[in-house]
């Protein structure tokens, strides 16, 4: 079983993160690879930030589907970007983060909040916590006041800042789960587990564990409807993509 891990921004050391977190969690026999885009943000904090990251998230799909024989992708953003987009050009399982982060939650607590990072971040996880229909169990949303880079450059006070909102989280809104709305977050999970005394999802080793399950089940995307195949027509300007890339 191959598993792709599509780290949305261009920042390495955010996908190496991503990588041991699954390296650790992974079947014996699943193989796990991470890669970024050629283009894109070097972090993902607004709406321009991910409609700019979509086009290589599904450069890397297909490049995965045509080229690198991968069974099913992990796209290792909390905004999940591109995530149906993506199940449109593959049949093979892709799972986003968020999604699989509020799934699970659900298998472990009646409530969860979500920890994000900038204010301005967080709309877009309120409005994605409503597209999964998941607000009835979701007590908050709360910014850190640190953006990605910020959290890469001093871990220290990224983990002094994300304990002191989930603290906030538990005490006063009432939740009984923590996910962690940032892909970068994956390093803080066991000390925040131990501290707080609440399970504490970041997403990929969810996301994860549900794709190897789907391949194991030898389950694959619908194509009866929405997420068939996109129609044929003439698309110009992305530079990225090869003629063939876009011929689905």
């Amino acid at each position: 079983m191959k598993i792709k891990l599509i780290n949305p921004n261009t920042t390495q050391a955010m996908t190496d993160s991503i990588l041991d977190a699954a390296s650790r969690c992974k079947l014996p026999d699943t193989e796990v690879y991470a890669v970024s885009p050629k283009c894109g943000p070097d972090s993902i904090e607004c709406f321009v930030d991910e409609y700019l990251a979509v086009p290589g998230v599904l450069k890397e799909i297909i490049d995965g589907d045509r080229k690198e024989g991968a069974d099913a992708y992990v796209i290792a953003c909390f905004g999940d970007p591109g995530l149906k987009a993506a199940r449109e050009i593959t049949h093979k399982p892709v799972i986003g983060i968020a999604e699989a982060a509020i799934l699970t939650s659900g298998l472990l607590a009646p409530s969860f909040s979500i920890l994000s990072v900038l204010d301005r971040s967080v709309r877009i996880t309120e409005e994605l916590v409503y597209s999964y229909g998941a607000e009835r169990r979701c007590r908050s949303v709360r910014a850190t006041g640190l953006s990605v880079l910020e959290f890469d450059r001093d871990p220290a006070a990224g983990m002094a800042a994300l304990r002191r909102e989930a603290e906030k989280a538990v005490r006063e809104d009432g939740a009984e789960c923590i996910l962690l709305g940032c892909a970068g977050f994956v390093d803080f999970v066991a000390e925040l587990r131990e501290a707080l005394g609440v399970p504490v999802l970041d997403g990929v080793v969810p996301a994860v564990k549900m794709a190897e399950a789907l391949v194991g089940a030898g389950l694959t995307t619908s194509k009866v409807n929405t997420f068939k195949k996109p129609e044929t027509k003439e698309i110009k300007g992305f530079t990225m993509f090869e003629e063939e890339d876009l011929k689905f």
